[in-house]
C-alpha cells in the first residue's frame, strides 16, 4: 500500500491511482501534509495525474482505431469469402466435367485416333 516504505516509483499502477483519487480534492495546504506523511512530493502526483488523464486520452484513440481495423476486418473477410465462393464455384464445375467426361468414355470407350 502507499506510504509503506517502499519507493513511490515502483508502486503499482492502482496505488499511485488511488494516491491521486485520494489528493483530488485537497488544497495546496492539504496536498503538502499528506505528501509529508507518505512521503511523496506534489510534483509526483500531478505527473501520476497527467497520466490518468493522457491514458483515458488514448483510450478513446485506440477505441478509434480498433473500430477502423474491425471495418478493415470486415471487409476484407467479405472479400475472401467471395473469392472462396467462387473458387469452390469453379472446382464443383471442373469435378462436374471430369465426371461427365468419365460417363462418356465409359459409354462410348476409348477414343480413337483417327
Amino acid at each position: 500500500m502507499p506510504g509503506d516504505g517502499k519507493n513511490p516509483e515502483v508502486w503499482s499502477s492502482e496505488d499511485k491511482f488511488a494516491v491521486v483519487l485520494e489528493t483530488a480534492p485537497l488544497n495546496e495546504a492539504e496536498l503538502a501534509e499528506y505528501c509529508r506523511r507518505k512521503g511523496l512530493y506534489a510534483e509526483q502526483i500531478a505527473a501520476w495525474r497527467e497520466a490518468c488523464r493522457s491514458a483515458n486520452a488514448n483510450a478513446g484513440e485506440q477505441a478509434r482505431e480498433q473500430l477502423l481495423q474491425s471495418k478493415g476486418d470486415k471487409k476484407r473477410i467479405q472479400q475472401l469469402e467471395k473469392e472462396l465462393q467462387r473458387k469452390e464455384k469453379a472446382l464443383a464445375e471442373a469435378a462436374a466435367l471430369l465426371i461427365l467426361r468419365k460417363k462418356v468414355q465409359a459409354i462410348w470407350g476409348e477414343k480413337e485416333d483417327d
